[in-house]
């Protein structure tokens, strides 16, 4: 890789790194960049889930101190249904080909942005009328897991979405464990994508620096945010996804 190469991997990780720490989409950053220099789609993805580990990690650490439950499920209990579902869907990506949720993805980010929208009411609105159980809860932190491990883009998005519906809590207060579990999520694709070589370091090596950088810098900006900040942010965030992957998916 040349000098421009690097750079823009790096910057890209940056870029990456410190969306993560404030609103999630962070692969919508590094991903197209390693396509852009050549890695198949198959491999950026996997390249940009490595590299984005470390900064995802960072902005969690920076945001210990806000740790606690969702809806009565303790941190340990959603970790550990996040990495072992970060492990299947990760083993997913690897066995089978993605042009079929290539196709999906829209659709659930589309739900996210929906639910981001009008999530404050949708909740008011369903909590009025029943109960969210914790078996709900656990359900769908599965299915978050799964597709973390899968592709992982814009997860953080419906993570906070998914979390504001069911347990009725603002974005504000969902950065730590939100970046928790996409570092969780991150970690456990790690280990297959890293045993399966499909890594390509020389781009994710740079990447890698630059999104702990950034991971650093996105959890200290979010803890100056306001919460109508960080809402603002976050539905521009997940309309600009979902308009790249509808896009991306049927353009």
């Amino acid at each position: 890789m040349d000098i421009a190469a690097l750079l823009i991997a790096a910057g890209a990780g940056v870029i990456g790194g410190v969306m993560n720490g404030l609103a999630g989409g962070g692969t919508f950053a590094t991903l197209p960049a390693l396509i852009a220099l050549g890695l198949p789609a198959n491999i950026a993805n996997a390249t940009s889930n490595v590299a984005l580990l470390p900064g995802a990690a960072a902005s969690a650490w920076g945001f210990r101190d806000e740790l606690g439950p969702v809806a009565g499920l303790s941190v340990l209990l959603l970790a550990l249904i996040t990495f072992f579902a970060g492990l299947g869907g990760s083993l997913l990506l690897v066995l089978t080909p993605s042009d079929t949720f290539d196709v999906v993805i829209p659709w659930l980010l589309l739900f996210a942005f929906v639910v981001m929208a009008f999530g404050r009411s949708a909740a008011d609105w369903l909590h009025a009328r029943v109960t969210i159980g914790r078996r709900t809860l656990i359900g769908a932190q599965g299915l978050l897991g799964i597709y973390g491990g899968y592709f992982g883009g814009g997860v953080g998005l419906m993570t906070t979405a998914t979390y504001g519906l069911l347990a009725n809590i603002e974005p504000r207060a969902l950065f730590a464990i939100r970046t928790l579990m996409l570092a969780v999520a991150n970690l456990a694709a790690a280990f297959v994508f890293i045993g399966f070589a499909m890594v390509e370091w020389r781009a994710c090596l740079p990447m890698l620096a630059g999104a702990i950088l950034g991971g650093f810098g996105g959890a200290a900006i979010g803890k100056r945010l306001s919460p109508g900040v960080v809402r603002a942010w976050t539905l521009l965030v997940t309309a600009a996804t979902t308009v790249i992957f509808f896009v991306r998916a049927y353009g």
